[in-house]
């Protein structure tokens, strides 16, 4: 280190001249806050609710895309049967045979069904996805207010751990200034500040579909 003390008299120390070392070195140790955050038992269990209230979520609607499925085959195995059924009804009609309602009695099963598939596809709209849709975001949102937390806290351990290392050069210089937003526990705060913006929107968008969930009901 080379410096004139009387025409820079402010200094900046760092752990190495090479920036791209600094950022690397940086973004290690703020991932390791992260994955130390995490390991936390209520941001962990926050974290798994988030997931798993998404997974419910997608489920629904992979049941809704699948019921739209099962009743477009069955209508159109619907409009064969019954066809068919009215075909043979005209037939033993004209040679006089007595009705054989067998096919219609299927066709009517067939009808039942599309029925209630159309029943379950409309719960799922108007009421279960809607539910799940709200409990997810808010369970996201959860989650990273959980995370949020977590970081402010590591950040807040890192920055006194950091003070009290430069103690002796403050009680030998009287004031040291230390700018804690360029090193790891600004980026955790930094982190920290992006979720919670997160976890506002997401809330406010859990809020929106309550309402319109009420309001339909």
């Amino acid at each position: 280190m080379s410096f004139q003390l009387s025409q820079t008299p402010t200094l900046e120390a760092v752990a190495s001249d090479d920036e791209q070392i600094l950022a690397k070195d940086m973004q290690a140790r703020v991932a390791e806050a992260i994955r130390q955050a995490e390991a936390i038992p209520e941001v962990a269990a926050a974290i798994e609710g988030s997931r798993s209230a998404a997974a419910q979520l997608s489920r629904l609607r992979a049941a809704e895309r699948a019921l739209h499925q099962i009743a477009k085959e069955s209508r159109e195995k619907l409009d064969e049967a019954g066809q068919a059924a009215l075909d043979a009804l005209v037939e033993m009609a004209a040679s006089g045979a007595k009705p054989d309602w067998s096919q219609a009695g299927q066709a009517a099963i067939m009808e039942n069904q599309i029925r209630f598939a159309g029943r379950a596809i409309e719960r799922l709209a108007e009421h279960t996805i809607p539910l799940a849709q709200i409990g997810s975001l808010r369970e996201e949102a959860h989650s990273l207010e959980a995370q949020a937390r977590a970081l402010e806290g590591i950040a807040q351990e890192r920055a006194e751990k950091v003070l009290g290392q430069i103690r002796a050069a403050v009680s030998d210089e009287m004031v040291l200034p230390v700018d804690m937003s360029k090193g790891v526990a600004g980026a955790l705060l930094g982190q920290a500040k992006e979720l919670k913006a997160r976890a506002v929107q997401l809330s406010s968008e859990a809020d929106g579909w309550e309402r319109k969930y009420q309001d339909r009901a």
